[in-house]
């Protein structure tokens, strides 16, 4: 809009100029009445530069006109490097590619795992979905309390997942060091046990890990003392069906949990199910070697 603006104010000046200016209509004019002709003489210059070049770089002119022919070599290796550079700039950039490339300098093992071959995320779960298995899922934990005569103290689930809070299921802020294990999980619990997998929680901001710590049977960790702020953790559940199952207490999804614990120990990952005071059977999180916990390296990890 900026650009249209400025070019209609410089095509608005010129007019009222012209209507203005005497003079200028005069030269105006005469410019275009001869531009024709001008053009004319220039092709003609041209035509006969490149017949005297043609006719130069045959080999009878060799001794006579040899300049001639290092300016058509000249020539010839400005195109050839015009054309490289242009394809360099206008080559589309692959974002899986530039993702391998990371993941080989930055994290060699993963990439050796891999075997070169980047994964690629699901799509996002339908949120109504996913809020349904929550509501499930309360309704069996407060259910199984009840009947074993526990107390109907909040417990995690309600915390980490009330509908006032805004959730992060994108895969974009993960980093590529955690996401691509994950995605390994996710790849492996499928083709060898048959369990689908569905992201309920990636990236974590600051602020709602503060809110979340304020419940210490949710978590015990405050703002950047989480792997969470850092695209380095992530909360799953298990999709059969046309349904999303949370609840540990389902049996199905009780032995995923298990196996999902064992297949992400086995890709290097941390699984929240050994836990000594808090188990989260559906996190896994990735302890880099010296992380330093700073706001800087959160940021700095979360967008690479």
């Amino acid at each position: 809009m900026v650009i249209f603006l400025v070019i209609g104010f410089i095509v608005l000046a010129i007019t009222l100029s012209m209507l203005l200016s005497y003079e200028l209509r005069h030269q105006l004019i005469t410019l275009i009445t001869q531009l024709p002709t001008r053009l004319q003489k220039k092709y003609q210059t041209v035509a006969e530069t490149t017949h005297d070049m043609t006719v130069a770089i045959s080999r009878e002119k060799t001794q006579t006109h040899w300049y001639v022919q290092q300016w058509w070599i000249l020539i010839s290796g400005f195109l050839i490097l015009f054309s490289i550079v242009l394809f360099t700039v206008t080559r589309p950039i692959d974002p899986i590619r530039v993702e391998a490339d990371y993941l080989k300098h930055a994290d060699p093992q993963i990439y050796t795992l891999l075997n070169g071959e980047v994964l690629i995320p699901p799509p996002e779960e339908n949120k109504e979905l996913i809020h349904a298995a929550i509501v499930e899922a309360i309704q069996i934990e407060r259910k199984y309390r009840a009947d074993h005569g526990l107390n109907e103290q909040r417990f995690e689930l309600e915390a980490l997942y009330p509908d006032s809070n805004p959730i992060d299921r994108k895969w974009n802020r993960m980093n590529s060091r955690y996401k691509q294990r994950l995605l390994m999980v996710f790849k492996i619990m499928k083709e060898r046990y048959n369990y689908d997998l569905v992201l309920l929680e990636g990236y974590r901001s600051p602020e709602r890990q503060n809110g979340l710590s304020r419940d210490s049977n949710t978590t015990h960790a405050k703002a950047f003392q989480s792997y969470h702020q850092f695209g380095l953790a992530a909360d799953v559940a298990f999709k059969k069906g046309n349904k999303i199952i949370i609840s540990e207490r389902d049996p199905w999804a009780w032995k995923g949990y298990q196996l999902y614990g064992e297949v992400a120990e086995s890709v290097g990952l941390t699984w929240g199910g050994r836990w000594k005071t808090i188990q989260d059977y559906g996190h896994t999180e990735y302890r880099m070697p010296h992380l330093n916990k700073t706001p800087e390296m959160a940021e700095k990890l979360t967008s690479e």
